[in-house]
C-alpha cells in the first residue's frame, strides 16, 4: 500500500520507526541482503517507502517467531502475504501499529481507513483508542521530536484520528444523559493545541451517563470563570501536553484556585507536563490523574 509520495529515509528513521536497531539492520543487510540501500555520493545509507514496509513487515514475522535467516529467502510480495496470514489477536496491535505509522508517513489514507475498519471488526471503538490509538501517539510524540516525521505527517494522522473520535462521540453525546451529579467542562489551556486525549476523555466521560461542555484547545482562564454563571457542581477537566510550561505551571494552578474553583467545582488535570509540578504546593481542590484509565476509573 506505497502510493507514489517520494520519501527518504535514513538508517536512524528506520530504527526509530521499526524498533529495529540500525546495527541491527546493517547485520541484516550484508548477512541475508533484506533490504538493498540507495547510498549517497558520500556513502550514506538512506531507504525509500518500499523498504520502510519491507522492513515493518520483516519486524512482525520476527517477532513471531520466523528466523531471520529465513525470511531473506523469501519474496517482498511472500512476505507480505505471510504476515496477512498469520495475524491474530496477539500481533494485530504490532501489525495496525505498523500499518498507521506507514499510512501516516506515506500521506495514505486508503491504508488508514482499511487498516481501522479491520480493527472495528474485531474490537469495540474503546479497544481500539486503548489498545491502538494511545500507544500510537506516544510513538508519534517520541518520533516528532527525534525528527523522524515532519508536523505534517503528525498533523495528518492527528486529523484521521479525530475523524474517528468525533463520529464516535456523537454517538454517544446524541443520548440523554442519565447522572446529573455533576457536570464536565473540558478545555486546553491558552497555546496548548494537542486535543486527541482531551477528546476521547469526552467521549468517555459521555460514554458514563456525563452531560459535558467541551470548549476546546487554547482556553483563556477568563473564559472558564463563566460556566459557573450557568452551572453548579463543575468539574473542570484539562489536558497538559506543552503548556503551562515547567516554569509557569504552578503560578497557573494557583490561580485556578482562586480564580475558578469553589466549594461546588473541582479541577481534575493529567498530561506530560504535570511532572513538574510541585506537588506540595497542589491545592486540595485539584486532582492529578498519570493515565485516561486513571481518570475514567473515577467516574
Amino acid at each position: 500500500m506505497v502510493n507514489n509520495i517520494k520519501t527518504v529515509f535514513s538508517i536512524k528513521d528506520l530504527e526509530n520507526l521499526s524498533g529495529i536497531k540500525a546495527h541491527t539492520i546493517r547485520i541484516w543487510e550484508k548477512r541475508y541482503d533484506i533490504l538493498q540501500p540507495i547510498r549517497t555520493d558520500t556513502n550514506i545509507r538512506t531507504y525509500d517507502s518500499a523498504s520502510l514496509q519491507k522492513l515493518l513487515n520483516i519486524t512482525l514475522l520476527n517477532s513471531y517467531g520466523y528466523k531471520i535467516s529465513r525470511i531473506s529467502e523469501l519474496s517482498t510480495e511472500k512476505i507480505a502475504l505471510l504476515v496477512r496470514e498469520i495475524i491474530s489477536e496477539k500481533s494485530s496491535k504490532n501489525h495496525a501499529l505498523n500499518a498507521f505509522k506507514m499510512a501516516m508517513v506515506s500521506f495514505d489514507q486508503a491504508l488508514f481507513f482499511n487498516t481501522y475498519n479491520s480493527l472495528l471488526s474485531e474490537k469495540s471503538f474503546r479497544d481500539v483508542f486503548y489498545d491502538v490509538f494511545i500507544p500510537l501517539m506516544n510513538e508519534i510524540g517520541l518520533l516528532w521530536q527525534s525528527g523522524t516525521i515532519s508536523p505534517a505527517q503528525e498533523h495528518f494522522i492527528s486529523y484521521l484520528i479525530k475523524q474517528k473520535l468525533l463520529i464516535n462521540t456523537e454517538k454517544v453525546q446524541i443520548l440523554e444523559p442519565t447522572r446529573s451529579d455533576k457536570i464536565f467542562v473540558l478545555y486546553l489551556p491558552e497555546n496548548e493545541i494537542h486535543e486527541l486525549g482531551l477528546m476521547y476523555l469526552n467521549y468517555e466521560i459521555l460514554l458514563n451517563g456525563y452531560k459535558t461542555i467541551y470548549l476546546g484547545e487554547s482556553v483563556p482562564i477568563d473564559s472558564l470563570k463563566d460556566m459557573k454563571k450557568y452551572f453548579d457542581n463543575i468539574v473542570y477537566v484539562s489536558y497538559f501536553t506543552v503548556q503551562p510550561t515547567k516554569d509557569s505551571i504552578d503560578d497557573y494552578l494557583k490561580e485556578i484556585s482562586t480564580e475558578i474553583i469553589d466549594a461546588n467545582s473541582q479541577f481534575w488535570l493529567l498530561g506530560k507536563m504535570t511532572q513538574f509540578i510541585d506537588n506540595e504546593k497542589l491545592p486540595k481542590t485539584i486532582s492529578v490523574f498519570n493515565s485516561i484509565s486513571n481518570l475514567v476509573s473515577v467516574l
